[in-house]
C-alpha cells in the first residue's frame, strides 16, 4: 500500500468498524422516522455509501455514529418531503426535522427508545420463532445473514428468507413500530425474552453440527440481554434473564477441551469459569430480586433459573455443590413453571441428593408419560442414572438411544464412549 493510499484504506476502515457498531440503532431510529423497516434500511445504506464516498476525501468525522445518524435523517426527510401523503406526514416532518439538524456531536435521546422498539417489533408473537431470531439478530445485534447462517447450520439463502418473510408479515399485518402497553406488554416482553432465551441455548449447547459450544451466539443474547436490562430497568425478569445468561456464559471457557471434545460439569475445571460473568450475574440477580420484592412478586421463571446457576457458581467444586438447595429450587420451579424438561432437571437433583434411585423414579415417570421420548436428553440422564445403580446393560442401551438421538457429533461421540465403556457420572 503506498502512502497515498493509506488514508483512504483507514477512512474505509472506519466506515466499516462505524458501520458494523452503530447499524442497529441507525436502523432502529429510521424505522420510527419512515414507518418501515425496508425503508429504514434502504436509507442507511446511503447513508452508508456517502461515508464511503466523503470519509476518504475529508476525513473522518469526530463523531462516526452521529454523523451517519444526522446523514440518514436527511435522506429520510428528504424524502418525507418528496411523499405524495406529504400532508398527512407534515406533523412528523416538522418533528423530525428538528432531530435531523442536531449537531454531530449531540446524543439522541431518541436512540433508545427506538432500539426498544425494534426488539419488540422483531420479536412480536405472530413471527415463528426461527424469525424472530434471525430478525433479532439482524436488526438488533447487527449480525449479518450469513453470519447468522453459520450459527445455526442452515443455508445464507434460508436465513435471507426468514429475515424477507418477517419483514413482510410486519408490514402486511401492520404491526405498529412501538413498545406495547399494559397486558399485551406482559406478553410481549416473554416473547422478547424467550427469543434471547432461545439464541442463547443453541450457542451453549449446539442442536447440531460438529461444535459444541458457539461461543459467538452466546456472546450475542448475553449483549442483547444487556441491551434490554439497560433498556427496562424496572422489569425484574429482564434482570433475571442477564443473570442467568451471565452465570451459564461464564463456564464457557471450562466446557470444551483443547481438541473441542465436551467438558460436562463435573469435570470442569472451575479456574477457567469467567469471574466477571460471574460478577455481572450475581449483581442481576440481586437487583431481579429486589425488584421482585418490592413489588411482592415471587421470583420468575429467569430468576429462578439463575439461582440455580448461582448455587453452582458459588461451590468452588463440583463436590461442594449444594444439591439440596437445587433440588429444591427445581421444585419450586416445576410448581411454577410446570414442563417435562424443568422434571428431567430436578430428577438429577433429586438423584444427587437421595441417590439414583430416587432420580430414576421421576425419570422413569416422565418417560412413561411420553412427553420427552424423542428427547435425547432424556435417555442420557436415564442411561447415567442406571449406570450408578450399576444396570450396566440398561444403561448401554439408554446411551445408544440419546446418541441416535442428538443431533450434535460432539455430544453423540461422548454418549456413545459413555456406552462403550461405562464411564463415571459427570453430572
Amino acid at each position: 500500500m503506498t502512502g497515498a493510499d493509506a488514508p483512504g484504506h483507514a477512512a474505509r476502515q472506519a466506515v466499516e468498524a462505524a458501520w458494523r457498531i452503530e447499524w442497529p440503532r441507525l436502523v432502529a431510529a429510521l424505522t420510527r422516522l419512515a414507518g418501515d423497516i425496508a425503508t429504514a434500511e434502504e436509507l442507511a445504506q446511503d447513508a452508508l455509501v456517502a461515508a464511503l464516498e466523503q470519509w476518504p476525501r475529508d476525513g473522518v468525522p469526530p463523531n462516526p455514529g452521529g454523523w451517519l445518524m444526522v446523514t440518514a435523517k436527511h435522506r429520510a426527510v428528504d424524502r418525507i418531503r418528496r411523499d405524495a401523503n406529504f400532508a398527512r406526514k407534515l406533523e412528523l416532518l416538522g418533528r423530525e426535522a428538528i432531530t435531523a439538524e442536531q449537531p454531530v456531536g449531540e446524543p439522541d435521546s431518541a436512540i433508545t427508545d427506538d432500539l426498544l422498539r425494534m426488539i419488540f417489533t422483531a420479536c412480536h408473537p405472530v413471527l415463528t420463532p426461527p424469525a424472530r431470531a434471525a430478525l433479532t439478530l439482524r436488526m438488533v445485534g447487527g449480525l449479518t445473514t450469513a453470519e447468522i447462517a453459520r450459527a445455526y447450520l442452515v443455508p445464507e439463502s434460508t436465513v435471507a428468507q426468514r429475515i424477507v418473510r418477517a419483514k413482510r408479515t410486519i408490514a402486511t399485518k401492520r404491526i405498529p413500530y412501538e413498545v406495547p402497553a399494559g397486558p399485551e406488554l406482559t406478553q410481549r416482553l416473554d416473547s422478547v425474552l424467550e427469543v434471547i432465551y432461545l439464541i442463547f441455548n443453541e450457542g451453549y449447547a449446539a442442536t447440531s453440527g460438529d461444535r459444541w459450544v458457539r461461543a459467538e451466539l452466546c456472546e450475542d443474547a448475553v449483549r442483547l440481554a444487556r441491551i434490554l436490562t439497560g433498556l427496562l430497568p424496572e422489569e425484574p425478569e429482564a434482570h433475571g434473564l442477564a443473570a442467568l445468561l451471565e452465570l451459564q456464559a461464564s463456564r464457557t471457557p471450562a466446557r470444551s477441551d483443547a481438541d473441542n471434545g465436551l467438558v460436562l460439569l463435573a469435570d470442569q475445571d472451575r479456574s477457567r469459569w469467567n469471574r466477571l460473568y460471574i460478577r455481572r450475574g450475581f449483581a442481576a440477580l440481586g437487583r431481579a430480586h429486589t425488584l421482585e420484592r418490592g413489588r411482592g412478586r415471587a421470583p420468575g421463571r429467569y430468576a429462578l433459573q439463575a439461582a440455580i446457576a448461582a448455587v453452582h457458581a458459588m461451590a468452588p467444586t463440583a463436590a461442594d455443590t449444594d444439591w439440596r438447595r437445587i433440588a429444591g429450587l427445581y421444585a419450586l420451579l416445576a410448581e411454577r413453571f410446570p414442563s417435562p424438561i424443568v422434571e428431567l432437571n430436578r430428577a438429577v437433583a433429586v438423584s444427587m441428593v437421595h441417590g439414583p434411585g430416587a432420580g430414576l423414579d421421576l425419570v422413569d415417570k416422565i418417560a412413561g408419560s411420553g412427553a420427552l421420548a424423542d428427547y435425547h436428553l432424556l435417555h442420557a440422564v436415564r442411561g447415567d442414572l442406571l449406570e450408578r445403580l450399576g444396570r450396566a446393560a440398561e444403561a448401554r442401551a439408554a446411551f445408544e438411544r440419546a446418541a441416535e438421538l442428538t443431533g450434535n457429533e460432539i455430544e453423540r461421540e461422548l454418549l456413545l464412549r459413555r456406552a462403550d465403556s461405562g464411564s463415571n457420572p459427570a453430572g
